[in-house]
């Protein structure tokens, strides 16, 4: 009596129906999941992140500032050159002529040692740069590759519900040709239908934004072909099968960041010292070969008591030290400036190491708690999908209301949806405690 009663008021109340969808039936329950997985020729996450650390742009761009540095310290352990200059002089109207060669060889006292230690440390740092961009960059392929498994396990869920939803429309619609049931249960599973066909066109599209921002991080292009070989659970069974320890000392250099700002603290003693150099004393040598041909108008007796035109050939050779001697410059103030920048880096790397240690215990606790949360919302699945077998099954034999399917089936939905929340956020929770680590693979 109770059914009867919820019937008639639905129909006395329900809008007129509407015209059914175009939509035809075997595209409703062809599923949208499947395009995006690969069991055979999928990527793995460990190819994924294999692929962008050798095709990522931006890698290969900071992995060229390796080389200019590499290059800068070559340069560094160069001696400066010699400076040779030539002069010639003339007489316009006359014989005269004069040719000079001055040579200056500066030694480069006390400088080479300075250059040398601080284009090293650069080197040093560039490298610690580059593998915290290598380490930042597979954090953003971890995470991205979540993001659509994630995506595409909601989306095989909707593909489910669509599927089992299509097959009960068929069967309202055939059984309400025939006067067997109400034509307002065949509309209300028909509007039912539509919202999840509604919400699975807009997961499709959330999945193949999460995939193209994938393909992005690997460096290919957006029309690329790229399917993915597992799925949510298996990455996160794979990923939780092993505990992460964290190393005895967190403030050691355990993470390329921390190892950068130490190599920034070392360049700038490095500065300080090749400050310090440049401001001794330096030497530079020279030396002058000149030949000059004079003459004048008058004449003389020769050796051979001959009258001629006077004139000589003479040769000199000189040779000195030119000293440069620091009296007012001696570099105080790239001195000073050289020290501030040792403060500054320094307090950066007691930064670096404060954030490692918070990183790290942030992402231990968030670990744990979704690891127990997903072991709760194992136990849910299951209680969710039986009532939603047995409201189904009550309702075949009359005894609810097809609202009471509908509502039980969304609540079912929802379970799923907060499952696969609990299950990326464990992933995600892992990886960033990957990436607290320093764990790059």
């Amino acid at each position: 009596m109770r059914r009867e009663l919820v019937i008639f008021m639905l129909v006395t109340l329900a809008p007129p129906t509407i015209a059914e969808a175009q939509t035809p039936q075997g595209d409703r329950q062809t599923p949208m999941a499947p395009r995006f997985v690969d069991r055979v020729n999928g990527v793995t996450l460990d190819q994924a992140i294999q692929q962008a650390l050798g095709q990522e742009p931006g890698l290969r761009a900071a992995r060229a500032d390796i080389d200019v540095a590499r290059g800068l310290s070559v340069q560094a352990a160069l001696k400066p050159n010699p400076t040779v200059t030539f002069s010639q002089l003339t007489e316009p109207a006359g014989t005269d002529a004069q040719t000079r060669v001055d040579v200056q060889w500066p030694l480069d006292l006390f400088r080479k040692t300075g250059r040398v230690n601080v284009a090293a440390r650069e080197v040093e740092a560039t490298k610690a740069a580059t593998a915290e961009r290598e380490r930042l960059l597979v954090s953003s392929v971890r995470l991205k590759f979540g993001d659509v498994l994630a995506a595409v396990r909601e989306l095989s869920v909707t593909d489910e519900l669509v599927a089992v939803t299509s097959r009960q429309h068929m069967l309202m619609a055939a059984r309400a040709e025939e006067g067997a049931v109400p034509p307002l249960e065949r509309d209300m599973i028909r509007v039912e239908l539509h919202r999840l066909e509604a919400d699975r066109m807009l997961q499709v599209g959330g999945a193949e934004q999460a995939l193209i921002e994938l393909k992005r991080l690997l460096g290919l292009r957006a029309d690329a072909p790229l399917t993915l070989r597992e799925d949510l659970e298996q990455a996160v069974v794979r990923e939780t099968a092993t505990d992460l320890v964290a190393p005895a000392n967190p403030t050691a250099a355990i993470r390329p960041d921390v190892g950068e700002a130490e190599a920034r603290v070392n360049a700038a003693d490095a500065r300080i010292d090749r400050a310090q150099r440049d401001g001794r004393l330096d030497v530079s040598l020279f030396g002058m070969y000149m030949r000059t041909d004079s003459g004048f108008a008058q004449r003389g007796f020769g050796p051979e008591n001959t009258l001629e035109r006077v004139r000589g050939v003479f040769h000199n050779i000189g040779a000195g030290v030119m000293v440069s001697v620091p009296l007012r410059d001696r570099k105080q103030g790239d001195v000073a400036a050289a020290q501030a920048q040792r403060v500054g880096a320094e307090a950066q790397l007691d930064a670096r190491r404060l954030t490692v240690q918070a990183e790290i215990a942030a992402a231990r606790a968030r670990d744990e708690q979704a690891r127990r949360a997903l072991v709760l919302y194992t136990e849910t699945r299951e209680l969710a999908k039986q009532n939603l077998d047995v409201v189904s099954q009550t309702y075949d034999v009359g005894r609810m209301t097809l609202v009471d399917v509908l509502n039980e089936r969304r609540r079912y939905l929802d379970t799923e949806r907060a499952y696969t929340n609990a299950l990326r956020e464990a992933f995600n929770a892992r990886q960033a405690l990957r990436t607290a680590l320093g764990d790059v693979r």
